[in-house]
């Protein structure tokens, strides 16, 4: 009889548990990625109903970034027009050096915005995660800026422990953390260090760094230390927002400090599978 009970209460807790760990994995997933799967309802009535909750909630979310990220485009996509109007009539000016100036502000305006749209649309794609060599990503971006010049110097393993992500975005968020690192800082030292669960990416640069006061701002959407560097670089400001963006998608994590050269460290940490 004691068996028998014992049994039971054994199987009723594994009912409850179950179902709860399995919320509780749904909660991680979306934390990561709004568009993986929801929550299981199965269990008890009451776990079931706390499911059915959290999955129109995750639903809510995803309606709600949807429709911020379509009426930001639409926004975006309809300022073309009158940039397009002011640049006609500035054609028409006397003043060689006014016409020059605004015309250089009216290509910054829409630097941003196809900027703007590009990382938009971006977010709006789902692409298909998958599991990739980091390691020869990272060789293919380094090997770009080298073909355009810069001076970038990459060291690590031969080959790294695999990474499961969505291989466009993650390939984005490093080129522009690497195209940062060589614009504003002259040369670029990439470091991989595997350890047991992450992967962890150093980008040194020799240039001026960033204040501590502004590390977090620099993050910010068209956000830059100094107005005119647009101009010499042909930045827009989207760069670290993009790889922050892609970079906390994926569960990992960012951040900038001191380099030892002076110039500023961005560290970046992501999540492995088991799979080498």
């Amino acid at each position: 009889m004691a068996v028998g009970i014992l049994l039971v209460s054994i199987l009723l807790v594994r009912s409850i548990n179950a179902p709860l760990r399995a919320l509780g994995d749904a909660a991680d997933r979306i934390g990561a990625d709004l568009s993986a799967a929801g929550a299981p309802e199965v269990g008890p009535r009451e776990i079931r109903q706390v499911a059915r909750a959290f999955n129109a909630m995750q639903a809510r979310i995803r309606r709600l970034i949807d429709d911020r990220t379509q009426t930001l485009a639409a926004i975006s996509h309809d300022l073309k027009t009158p940039l397009t109007r002011l640049r006609l009539r500035a054609g028409f000016l006397d003043d060689v050096e006014a016409r020059r100036t605004i015309e250089a502000d009216l290509d910054e305006m829409e630097r941003m915005l196809d900027s703007a749209l590009a990382f938009l649309r971006g977010e709006a794609t789902e692409e298909a995660s998958r599991t990739i060599d980091i390691m020869s990503v990272l060789r293919t971006i380094c090997d770009q800026q080298l073909d355009a010049g810069h001076e970038v110097i990459l060291l690590g393993p031969p080959r790294a422990r695999r990474l499961a992500c969505r291989p466009t975005a993650i390939k984005r968020a490093l080129a522009n953390l690497l195209d940062n690192a060589v614009k504003y800082g002259r040369r670029a030292h990439v470091t991989v260090d595997e350890q047991a669960r992450e992967l962890r990416l150093v980008i040194d640069d020799e240039g001026p760094g960033v204040p501590a006061a502004e590390r977090e701002r620099v993050f910010d959407p068209f956000y830059r230390l100094e107005a005119s560097r647009s101009r010499d670089t042909g930045g827009t400001g989207l760069g670290l927002t993009i790889a922050r963006t892609v970079i906390r998608a994926h569960g990992g994590e960012i951040a900038l400090a001191d380099a030892p050269s002076g110039g500023l460290r961005v560290a970046v940490t992501l999540s492995t599978n088991a799979r080498s």
